[in-house]
């Protein structure tokens, strides 16, 4: 294969990384699931969800740093959802050196 339909073979495999990216949704928890948030392969989020048990005035810290939380475990697994879906995609390509492809 030349390197032009290589080029055109890479391309067509990123354009479907990325809408299965947009299609895929993970879902952080924190507070042993009391928060949770969920997020698209774009790090789009898509919704958050409280228990009502911490829906009090007393409580408003403790919820804000749990939905950080649940985020942050969200947006991590976009992370390895990426790398692990990049790696794939690119088994078996040329790899330049110095230049990671995700």
């Amino acid at each position: 294969m030349n390197p032009f339909q290589q080029t055109q073979k890479l391309l067509a495999k990123m354009e479907a990384l990325q809408k299965a990216l947009e299609e895929k949704e993970v879902k952080g928890e924190s507070g042993a699931g009391l928060v949770s948030v969920v997020l698209n392969g774009k790090h789009e989020v898509k919704s958050v969800k409280i228990d009502p048990s911490l829906l009090t005035p007393d409580d408003a810290e403790m919820v804000e740093d749990l939905i950080v939380a649940a985020f942050r475990d969200a947006h991590q697994k976009v992370e390895s959802a990426i790398a692990e879906e990049g790696s794939k995609m690119s088994a078996g390509m040329p790899r330049i050196p110095g230049m990671p492809l995700f």
